[in-house]
């Protein structure tokens, strides 16, 4: 009985702690960036809830949400080997196709190992802290440390899979006449497809790394020359 109280209390520690990294309150600045989307909506591609879904929904399977969890993965299994680590976290920089999206997510992913150092240290992510000490991207970072403190692997890319629909989502409210209610509707119905995708590219090897959506890349391009725009990327 005492083992299967241990046991249950770790979980939910682990679920907190998890609520705790990807939630929007975490001092990352996740809030600064719409991931292409101020673009999409200044060209009339996200125009709507059914719009945005789908924009969203490509993003996740087919574009850098896929490549974030195969990347986070593979952090997770390297977080003990410090030439693997950085080998992972070069490339997933070098897959930020501009400087926005690199600035969005080495930006976050140092901010990310700074705050979880300080507020939840352990020697792992001191380890982690001294392979990765210059740019981080965020996935990668996200990975090393949930590694570190010996998290499950699978509740991790589900969770930041959620995480970050959820950003996107809450970027398109800002930016789009779309309102909670849809966002919400969003969410949900991209939850089980989060799930599905974290369970089916947690066996996946770099070499599975790629993405077809090239009007966000191309779209981030030309986000830097926009006009108007509250968002960095």
């Amino acid at each position: 009985m005492a083992m299967i109280t241990v046991t249950a209390i770790t979980t939910m520690i682990e679920a907190l702690r998890l609520m705790a990294w990807l939630s929007p309150a975490y001092p990352v600045g996740g809030f600064a960036y719409s991931h292409g989307l101020e673009w999409a909506v200044e060209t009339g591609a996200v125009a709507d809830e059914a719009s945005l879904s789908d924009w969203l929904g490509d993003v996740l399977e087919r574009g850098s949400g896929r490549n974030d969890l195969i990347l986070a993965s593979h952090a997770h299994a390297a977080a003990g080997d410090a030439a693997a680590l950085e080998a992972v976290n070069d490339l997933a920089l070098a897959l930020a196709p501009s400087r926005e999206l690199h600035l969005e997510t080495s930006q976050q992913g140092r901010s990310f190992l700074d705050a979880t150092r300080a507020a939840w240290p352990c020697p792992g992510l001191d380890a982690v802290a001294e392979t990765l000490a210059g740019p981080v991207a965020l996935p990668v970072a996200v990975g090393a440390a949930a590694s570190a403190h010996g998290m499950a692997r699978g509740p991790v890319l589900a969770a930041y899979g959620l995480a970050f629909v959820q950003a996107i989502v809450s970027a398109g409210l800002r930016v789009a006449p779309i309102g909670q209610g849809a966002g919400t509707r969003i969410v949900a119905a991209l939850t089980p497809r989060v799930a599905a995708l974290a369970e089916t590219v947690e066996p996946l090897g770099l070499d599975a790394l790629g993405s077809c959506t090239l009007k966000l890349d191309l779209g981030s391009f030309r986000h830097e020359t926009q006009y108007s725009r509250i968002f960095r990327s």
